[in-house]
């Protein structure tokens, strides 16, 4: 997979992915990270990157010209992939999308400054506009680290046990399960003995049963997406769940 970013701050890429499985993953070539300073494109001997909005009002807006010319470039020197610009407009990121976008050879990320980018960027270069969730931050650079690093997780060999991956959160439509290591007892606290026991089935049971618990407590709106077994369906009503019902 490889992943190009048009950032007006470049620098801010080098340390977050140095470390860790993605760390690693660049490393070995899993992934290929290109950051291109959209100043090498700016206009001008000043390369000017943004200017006022016509109409007036605060802020500066992204130019056009060193977009399109970056894009331009990119696409000359052979690069596929759709033109994501991370936006608080876009389409929230959820689990289903990032699955969706790993399945892609490569990408190239805008990342929106100050007001946002020219409307004909949006109009004609971008294919899709990703948010991170409904909050504004200073700028596309740690939204684009997110997407990266939850779509550079997903791809083969990028984590060891692949099987782990597929049981997360939010890959089954359901919040995780409780995790517990050693030691045993920590300041009074005991780990569930059904975890202890070597019981496999029961374990199996224990975590779904927590799992779906975990998921009525802090997202029952999840439930009404999760393809849930029988089973899972009389757990739920266990722990007093309605179906349909709505929570806030």
């Amino acid at each position: 997979m490889e992943f190009h970013v048009l950032t007006l701050f470049p620098g801010m890429f080098g340390s977050p992915f140095r470390w860790g499985v993605l760390g690693r993953a660049l490393a070995k070539g899993l992934i290929r990270l290109a950051v291109h300073d959209l100043r090498d494109y700016g206009c001008g001997p000043h390369r000017i990157t943004d200017d006022y909005p016509y109409g007036g009002g605060p802020g500066m807006v992204m130019k056009p010209e060193p977009i399109f010319e970056a894009v331009d470039h990119l696409r000359h020197m052979g690069v596929s992939g759709p033109v994501i610009l991370m936006s608080p407009q876009g389409e929230v990121l959820t689990q289903a999308l990032v699955r969706e976008l790993s399945g892609l050879e490569s990408m190239i990320i805008i990342c929106g400054r100050y007001e946002g980018v020219d409307q004909r960027v949006r109009e004609v270069l971008v294919d899709r506009e990703i948010s991170i969730g409904d909050y504004i931050l200073t700028g596309g650079e740690l939204p684009a680290m997110v997407l990266m690093d939850a779509v550079g997780r997903l791809l083969k060999g990028v984590v060891g046990k692949e099987e782990s991956v597929l049981e997360e959160s939010f890959e089954m439509r359901i919040l995780d399960c409780p995790h517990y290591t050693r030691p045993a007892v920590f300041r009074g606290m005991a780990v569930p003995e059904v975890l202890l026991s070597g019981d496999h089935e029961a374990i199996k049971r224990w975590r779904r049963k927590e799992a779906l618990r975990q998921t009525l407590l802090r997202r029952p709106d999840l439930l009404s997406k999760a393809p849930l077994a029988e089973e899972e369906r009389k757990i739920l009503v266990e722990l007093g769940w309605t179906e349909g019902e709505k929570k806030d």
